[in-house]
């Protein structure tokens, strides 16, 4: 498989290495991202005018993309507004206070729901479901809204989607693409994700615990008594769709009793109907969203009465503005790497060579090409090409070119099998939402913390996860 690399790959590989870079050092990266538009889109089209209409495009087709995601956290928030100044959620989630006490049962508790309903309709409807239910309680007894905001993302987009073990998405795609039954890679994927799961969500917790420790505010040790210690850190600050602080609207005690049993209720009958009538993906996070705005309007036409009407729009600009304000910054680095899959040929006319597909996937191909093929190697490079083809954000589109990949190192059926779960492993982790600021934002904007400040976490337990993996599954080759 020869792919011909060509200017625009290295200008786009390097300013991949000068936004990580910059990211490292916790500065914006907006202008980057628009210098690397503008870049890419002059070596395109070789038109000044094309390349600075590029940049306007970019950001079109990033919205495009992530529009959904913007429309569910916003619907999320406005309803979370109404409840927390009607004061339902405080009798919603009363009950569940007596099963979660503690912050480490707030964070393994939030983590393992959030992957067992991310295994039946993938992460981006559980996070709107577990966060708005669970959120509250776990900011309760003490863990930061960062905790939750980890154990949502490495449990759900990590753990749930790289195993994809009930929907099977990601196993087909690389199955296929390997000549491999389905049943094969997901065996074999079963001890990479469990490694892989079991290495970055005790990492993070072992991290998060110590900086609590180093803030003074420990209710790991002294969980009991649901006591937390507020400082300006991202570590504890309380996101602003749970924050106490918002003025109350008054509530019959009869009506919040009833709502408090309705919302979880129409919740259940959410997840059921996903069930039964096998909805994933954009129709599962459409159903949800539907229901939440109907509960939106049912509280708020319940406790403001005559300006019902006028309320519920009032709570829709309020959750569109917060959703908007939280995917700003993150559109123009979306934007960027977007072109690294199918944007660059939507937006400037396919520039790439013949038998490309995609700069990103073109990257991770050439470097298969550049080492020895063997089985150690194969695996250090099954992991590799699967984080770059997963830098794209989106972690779907580069598996099935690992799949391709593991078939040129391995010598048996089952050592591609494992090649090839070890890459989609890798590519979903990366891309799939726990290293990609824009593709983490569900989880941190339902938690009200920063995507960036979340891949910033999340960076040295997925790194040493995917370090581990590739040394367990070299030894399983």
């Amino acid at each position: 498989m020869n792919i011909q690399l060509v200017p625009l790959h290295y200008v786009y590989l390097a300013f991949i290495v000068l936004i990580i870079a910059v990211m490292i050092r916790r500065r914006d990266t907006t202008i980057i991202c628009v210098a690397g538009i503008m870049t890419i889109g002059l070596l395109a089209t070789e038109s000044l005018t094309g390349s600075v209409s590029g940049i306007f495009n970019s950001f079109i087709y990033a919205v495009k993309e992530l529009i959904s995601t913007i429309f569910i956290i916003s619907i999320i928030v406005a309803m979370s507004r109404v409840l927390i100044r009607t004061g339902i959620n405080e009798v919603m989630v009363a009950p569940l206070t007596r099963f979660i006490r503690s912050p480490q049962v707030a964070f393994w508790g939030i983590g393992l729901i959030m992957m067992v309903v991310s295994f039946f309709f993938w992460p981006s409807p559980a996070v709107a479901l577990v966060g708005a239910v669970l959120l509250p309680v776990a900011v309760r007894v003490g863990l930061p809204p960062i905790g939750a905001a980890i154990a949502m993302n490495l449990f759900g987009h990590g753990i749930a989607l790289s195993g994809d073990f009930i929907i099977q998405g990601a196993p087909k795609l690389t199955a296929d693409a390997a000549g491999l039954p389905v049943s094969s890679v997901i065996t074999a994927s079963i001890p990479l994700v469990i490694v892989m799961g079991a290495v970055s969500t005790i990492t993070a917790f072992w991290m998060l615990r110590k900086e609590m420790q180093a803030n003074h505010a420990d209710p790991l040790r002294n969980s009991g008594t649901g006591e937390r210690h507020v400082t300006p850190t991202a570590l504890t600050t309380v996101p602003e769709a749970a924050s106490p602080s918002i003025e109350q609207q008054p509530m019959p005690p009869i009506w919040k009793r009833t709502f408090a049993t309705l919302i979880p209720l129409l919740f259940a009958v959410d997840v059921i109907l996903m069930f039964v009538l096998n909805l994933q993906g954009g129709d599962a996070t459409a159903l949800i969203g539907g229901t939440a705005v109907l509960i939106l309007i049912a509280v708020t036409l319940v406790a403001h009465r005559h300006t019902g009407p006028e309320e519920t729009t009032s709570y829709l600009i309020e959750g569109f503005q917060f959703g908007f304000k939280v995917f700003g910054p993150v559109i123009p680095i979306a934007a960027f790497f977007y072109l690294g899959d199918a944007a660059i040929t939507e937006l400037f006319n396919n520039p790439l060579p013949e038998g490309s597909h995609g700069i990103v996937n073109d990257l991770g191909v050439a470097l298969a090409g550049l080492v020895p093929l063997n089985d150690s190697i194969g695996a250090i490079t099954l992991t590799l090409t699967g984080a770059v083809t997963g830098m794209d954000g989106s972690g779907f589109s580069g598996i099935s070119l690992v799949g391709s990949i593991a078939t040129m190192f391995a010598d048996t059926a089952s050592s591609a099998a494992t090649l090839t779960a070890l890459g989609q492993v890798a590519a979903i982790w990366v891309g799939g939402g726990t290293l990609i600021p824009w593709a983490l934002i569900p989880a941190a904007a339902i938690c009200g913390v920063s995507p960036f400040e979340l891949a910033r976490r999340n960076l040295k337990p997925v790194l040493l996860g995917l370090t581990v993996t590739t040394i367990v599954a070299i030894f399983l080759l």
